[in-house]
């Protein structure tokens, strides 16, 4: 099954972008994944292609209107997740990552300006994400950071099927440090457990430097983290660690 992106938005020609390169481009030429930018404007129906106009109630910027978008969204419903990537969205996570790349593909529906007309979205299913708490000029740098993620999982895409596995985020933990020659530089060695040759040692080093990393750079996701392992059945906590 080939995961397929139709990209809607008013910026075509930024896509595949850098997605045309390294691993993922290596897949999109292989047939792995599809990538197919549209763009918002032949949907409009003036000749000055308008899809925009000003915020009802006042205001500064300009608003995309919810029946030219409306239609763009129309033409490519096919049973593929329909995802909106907005600030105003839900935060974007390793698991719905997984859960995307699993699956057929998405359309991705790009804003601009000051975002969407609301009635697009009572009128239809669509996903709201978000990658992050800041704001862009729109959304296809979002829909690229979002197919990057999705395609680096797709089978065969990243070689071994176990290249991810301890990747920040996977486990929920942020991942453990790395190290590699030489041995030492500035007069800073790789740590000896890393030496030993001991894979028990090994791994139990990677979990505390998983672990230790995530609770001081990370305090949200180790709080989930814990929750998760301290938590009763009925979803109580018992307590945490320091």
């Amino acid at each position: 099954m080939t995961f397929r992106a139709t990209i809607l938005t008013l910026y075509p020609e930024m896509f595949p972008g850098p997605l045309g390169a390294a691993l993922a481009g290596r897949a999109l030429r292989e047939g792995r994944w599809s990538c197919d930018p549209v763009n918002i404007r032949d949907f409009t129906e003036d000749r000055h292609r308008t899809v925009d106009d000003t915020p009802a109630g006042g205001g500064a910027g300009m608003v995309l209107r919810a029946d030219i978008v409306g239609r763009a969204v129309d033409a490519h419903a096919d049973g593929r997740p329909l995802i909106a990537l907005t600030p105003r969205g839900a935060p974007l996570t390793q698991r719905r990552v997984r859960d995307l790349a699993a699956g057929p593909g998405a359309v991705l529906l790009c804003g601009r300006f000051e975002g969407f007309d609301e009635r697009l979205f009572e009128a239809r299913e669509i996903e709201q994400l978000s990658i992050g708490d800041y704001i862009l000029s729109g959304g296809e740098m979002a829909a690229l950071v979002l197919l990057d993620a999705c395609v680096r999982l797709i089978p065969g895409v990243m070689g071994a099927a176990s290249s991810g596995d301890e990747e920040s985020f996977e486990s929920g933990l942020l991942e453990y440090p790395h190290y590699t020659r030489p041995v030492e530089w500035e007069g800073r060695t790789i740590p000896e457990v890393l030496r030993s040759g001991d894979h028990a040692r090994i791994a139990a080093w990677r979990q505390s430097q998983a672990e230790i990393d995530t609770r001081l750079r990370r305090p949200d996701l180790w709080e989930r983290h814990e929750g998760a392992r301290v938590g009763s059945p009925s979803g109580a906590r018992h307590g945490s660690k320091d």
